[in-house]
């Protein structure tokens, strides 16, 4: 007889399950098809292009449950945990906030003074489920990597984006993240995040926030990534004093234009659009509804809207009832511009 050696092999029990138990889900929207419940969604952008104001706005609208930008289903106010590291709480988060309209007592943030949050922090799961958030915004994502992590290695990036994925499912909470972009050129939107590959693979939905060269005062939110559903359209907004935001509503434009700095526009259309636009607004302002529905029924798109009304210094006003057009010369400053 052999002699026995007395190494125990210990066989590790793979756990196997069949898709048959599996109950099938539908996935649910906190603004269709843009920002997914339950999954990761990565928004970027150049520094100074608008993507905090863009994310405050989007907490501010789901805290006081009003509708999303062309989006036709709401839902009650929502908690949000935001997150950021860039701007003073006090001093800029706040105030932008209450620009916004948002409810302030619905959008918390973890006190981490004594102790810097990572992607997998167990206090981001603690906070979701204390808080009952829908919405948690990490903003930047670099300041939540860690000093002993290289962003830039799959390796390290991935089991973290991996964490951060298992809350956002475990939880049903949307998790979105801030990223800058890196300064490579000719590449698509996708390969243009700041960092791993790995971060904007693991996210379902990727948003770039830009503006036009020709066009500064415009920010354009196209979608370069959607796992979930087909490909939202473009999303214009403008920035005007104290953050306040004037949405414009879908924009002709792609993600490759946008990265490009836009094509050249149809002269005869922007020629056509400063007449149409100089005539309604000869005598009195029109709404900004009024004034994108006139240059429509003749054929002519919001960006090209927007481009003449620049050309001709007509303002976005604030008034009672909402946002109006004027001919700068015949605004006396008693309204807020955007």
């Amino acid at each position: 007889m052999g002699q026995f050696s007395g190494e125990v092999i210990v066989l590790m029990q793979t756990e196997v399950r069949y898709y048959s138990s599996v109950t099938p889900q539908n996935v649910d929207w906190l603004w269709y098809p843009y920002i997914p419940y339950g999954k990761i969604t990565v928004i970027q952008g150049d520094p100074g292009e608008g993507k905090t104001t863009f994310l405050l706005q989007v907490a501010a609208k789901l805290s006081t449950g009003q509708l999303m930008p062309e989006c036709d289903q709401s839902t009650p106010p929502q908690n949000v945990i935001y997150q950021s590291t860039e701007d003073g709480i006090a001093d800029t988060v706040k105030p932008r906030l209450i620009s916004a309209g948002a409810d302030c007592s619905r959008i918390a943030f973890i006190d981490d003074a004594s102790s810097p949050l990572s992607l997998d922090d167990a206090r981001l799961e603690n906070a979701i489920h204390e808080s009952k958030a829908r919405l948690l915004v990490l903003d930047p994502i670099q300041a939540f990597i860690g000093t002993e992590t290289d962003m830039h290695r799959a390796s390290e990036m991935r089991p973290l984006m991996h964490k951060l994925a298992g809350i956002a499912e475990r939880t049903r909470c949307a998790v979105v993240i801030i990223g800058h972009m890196n300064k490579t050129t000719g590449s698509k939107g996708v390969y243009r995040s700041l960092g791993s590959i790995d971060i904007t693979a693991s996210a379902r939905s990727v948003l770039l926030i830009g503006r036009l060269k020709d066009e500064p005062l415009i920010r354009v939110m196209t979608q370069i990534k959607n796992n979930l559903a087909q490909e939202g359209r473009s999303v214009a907004f403008e920035i005007g004093n104290n953050s306040a935001v004037r949405w414009i509503g879908y924009y002709d434009i792609s993600a490759d234009d946008l990265l490009s700095g836009g094509k050249q526009q149809d002269d005869s259309k922007l020629e056509q659009a400063r007449i149409l636009l100089r005539e309604a607004l000869a005598t009195n302002p029109i709404s900004c509804t009024a004034g994108y529905a006139l240059c429509k029924r003749n054929g002519i798109g919001k960006r090209t809207t927007e481009t003449a009304k620049q050309m001709e210094n007509i303002s976005s006003v604030r008034m009672n009832d909402g946002w109006y057009w004027m001919l700068e010369e015949k605004n006396c400053g008693q309204y807020t511009h955007g």
